[in-house]
């Protein structure tokens, strides 16, 4: 026996229903969740997350085909098709370690340098470091010490020691020496391995035992020449101060003595003077006074004379003045 259920308005037999959105995702959700983990998975697998300061190289099959510098998110094929290789794009150093070169003056020193490179941000220069060095910077800072050491031997042959190690900083030209090698180093270094190097530096200097022993025989010589020059000056300056100091004191005595023949000479015209008019004013003082200054200028302490009383001019010390005065034959007064 059929059982007939009753329709109103057009309604469906109870027998045939519609499945609802439950039943739907029942029946169809652990599909659309499988793909949405398959696409979620291809999505992350075809993302590349550049970070500042790298570059990502995309390779098809290890061939470079693309180059992503900028920072931010890139997209590739999802791999095996395409792979990603990181390159470092920040600031690396490398030192030389001793280096034993050769000066212009025929020296040999030791020096050491420093490089601050790094690998440019553009595509070309990305990929040619990848290609040289298989982007390993080791390898790339092991390539650039050879770089160093050739250049340091190069450059440093065009300079003298003095202007390498001197106590004067005027005559020290490392600032210049430092600048060739950056150029040097940098155009090889671009040329070859893709790298750009940013600053070269000296960061020691020192010399070998023999290059020690002959530095200091030979400042040693040098302050003995420049003491011998010093000294050869002063004894120039000093014979000159001498012989001016002699030629000022004989100008000084002549000048003197000019002078003085020249006081005297007036003196005695004075004196002359003098004694002519105390001769005219009294003629026996005048002859007892010159007798007396003669006896003063003959006589001393230590003399002994034996002479007759009377003879000139010691009659002086036995007569009277008009006596001793008096010339000799003429009337008395």
């Amino acid at each position: 026996m059929t059982d007939f259920g009753l329709t109103f308005g057009g309604a469906r037999p109870s027998g045939r229903r519609t499945p609802g959105p439950s039943a739907w995702l029942a029946r169809y959700g652990r599909y659309v969740v499988a793909a949405a983990v398959v696409f979620a998975l291809l999505l992350s697998a075809c993302a590349v997350m550049v970070t500042p300061g790298q570059a990502v190289v995309v390779t098809r099959l290890g061939d470079p085909v693309r180059v992503l510098t900028r920072p931010g998110l890139g997209w590739r094929a999802p791999p095996p098709l395409e792979n990603v290789v990181p390159v470092d794009l920040r600031l690396r150093t490398t030192s030389s370690g001793l280096q034993d070169v050769g000066t212009r003056d025929g020296l040999r020193i030791l020096v050491q340098a420093y490089v601050a490179w790094q690998v440019p941000d553009d595509p070309e220069h990305v990929r040619q470091f990848l290609r040289a060095v298989r982007n390993d910077p080791d390898q790339a800072a092991e390539q650039l010490r050879s770089f160093i050491g050739s250049s340091l031997e190069i450059s440093v042959s065009n300079y003298d020691l003095a202007s390498l190690i001197n106590t004067d900083p005027s005559k020290v030209r490392l600032g210049q020496l430092e600048d060739n090698l950056r150029t040097r180093i940098d155009q090889e270094a671009l040329k070859v391995y893709g790298v750009r190097i940013r600053q070269v530096g000296i960061e020691r200097m020192t010399l070998p035992t023999e290059t020690l022993e002959a530095t200091v025989a030979r400042m040693q010589a040098e302050r003995a020449t420049v003491a011998a020059e010093r000294e050869a000056e002063g004894n120039k300056a000093a014979s000159q101060i001498t012989s001016d100091a002699d030629r000022d004191s004989r100008v000084l005595i002549s000048q003197s003595r000019a002078e003085g023949a020249a006081i005297e000479a007036k003196a005695k015209v004075e004196a002359a003077q003098i004694y002519a008019k105390a001769y005219g004013s009294d003629r026996a003082l005048y002859s007892m006074l010159r007798q007396l200054d003669t006896l003063e200028g003959v006589v001393n302490s230590n003399t002994r004379l034996v002479l007759r009383s009377d003879a000139a001019p010691f009659q002086a010390l036995v007569q009277n003045p008009a006596a001793a005065g008096a010339p000799s034959g003429g009337p008395k007064r």
